[in-house]
């Protein structure tokens, strides 16, 4: 019974630990927990959606992906940089953010939903496709020229 009552509290501190905080400060301690331990920073922010518990099964392969992040594979972390933040209303933001590793940069992107009183996390993804938009971005055909 008290394990039960462990869970429960551990649970519903780590689902308020994020509650009734903006976007920003979501992703402050999303970033402060990945360094620390990354699937554990993927859990706790998506603990914020109740709904997410039906998602089990993407939230354990991004988890899986993140911890694969060591620095064997990409080198030490150096941190986190915003890229852009784009705000579709006063309930719907999304945030993209440089990862910065010895070996190459990594993006994450998190969207915050707000349908009542606090935010949640809607959705989140990472890629390492950063230099191949740089580069398309550079084209000719994205460039305005003078004459």
């Amino acid at each position: 019974m008290k394990i039960a009552f462990f869970l429960f509290l551990f649970t519903t501190g780590m689902a308020s630990a994020f509650a009734q905080t903006t976007p920003d400060e979501m992703v402050a301690k999303f970033f402060t927990d990945f360094k620390i331990d990354k699937g554990n920073a993927v859990k706790n922010i998506y603990q914020t959606n109740t709904w997410m518990s039906k998602a089990s099964d993407a939230i354990s392969n991004m988890v899986g992906e993140v911890e694969k992040l060591t620095p064997d594979y990409v080198g030490e972390y150096y941190g986190y940089s915003l890229i852009c933040k784009k705000q579709l209303s006063d309930c719907f933001v999304l945030q993209s953010y440089i990862v910065r590793y010895d070996r190459q940069p990594l993006r994450f992107t998190f969207e915050f939903y707000k349908p009542d009183e606090e935010w949640q996390l809607y959705s989140s993804s990472f890629d390492v496709n950063l230099d191949d938009e740089l580069e398309e971005a550079a084209k000719v055909y994205y460039l305005t020229l003078d004459r």
